[in-house]
């Protein structure tokens, strides 16, 4: 569980993204690769302490690729110099929400959670309809010591509240919203000590549950579309 040598190798991605680079480094790939998968084994180990349903998830599972999707972007770079794992009940899936972190160069790694995907209409309506008839919930998970000492609520935004509900609603702010997630920034140098870094993000990821809860107390009946 060596996250410098995780940060080192996408550094040194970063500055020679190209597949010849790539594929002339595929050695320190895998020696990274695999001790991301280190870091991913020891927090579902941790998270499951205080959520049981992720334990049975295998990392390599719950991994990302690095190559990018170029074909609709100005940016040609063929790969994303990061390592993301989504850990939850169902595995990586976007539904039911988990515990999301990113480790990726030049402080740009974050540990995260909720709801990111803001495409799927009706798991947007799930929640929005959640949110409007158990604000008091809302209110308190949002507005809880830890919590707000370490996470606001962020998201796709309408720029006035839905129709259906109410202008002056208590929720309005919310409401508006397509997406409801969490980002915590994770410096470089909180890398260093990989022990440190798993007990803080053990932490932020107990902080963050009672949240991911209630988004997936939403989410209960949403069916992910079919192709």
């Amino acid at each position: 569980m060596n996250t410098k040598a995780i940060l080192k190798y996408l550094t040194e991605l970063s500055e020679n993204n190209n597949r010849e680079w790539y594929h002339a480094h595929k050695s320190e790939y895998k020696e990274a690769n695999s001790e991301f998968e280190s870091l991913v084994q020891a927090l579902i180990l941790k998270i499951g302490e205080f959520d049981s349903s992720v334990i049975n998830n295998i990392p390599k599972e719950l991994t990302f690729k690095l190559n990018r999707d170029t074909r609709f972007s100005h940016d040609k770079s063929p790969y994303n110099p990061a390592f993301r794992a989504h850990i939850s009940s169902m595995g990586k899936m976007p539904i039911p929400v988990g515990y999301y972190f990113m480790i990726k160069p030049n402080d740009q790694s974050f540990i995260g959670g909720g709801l990111f995907a803001d495409m799927f209409k009706d798991a947007t309506a799930m929640v929005r309809e959640h949110i409007s008839r158990n604000g008091d919930e809302w209110e308190k998970i949002i507005n809880g010591l830890d919590f707000r000492k370490n996470f606001k609520v962020q998201g796709a935004s309408l720029k006035n509240v839905p129709s259906g509900y109410e202008k002056d609603h208590p929720q309005a702010e919310y409401l508006k919203f397509k997406s409801w997630y969490l980002e915590y920034p994770i410096k470089d140098s909180e890398l260093d000590d990989a022990e440190v870094f798993l007990a803080r993000a053990t932490e932020l990821f107990r902080i963050m549950k009672p949240f991911n809860d209630y988004l997936n107390g939403a989410l209960a009946k949403f069916k992910m579309p079919t192709r």
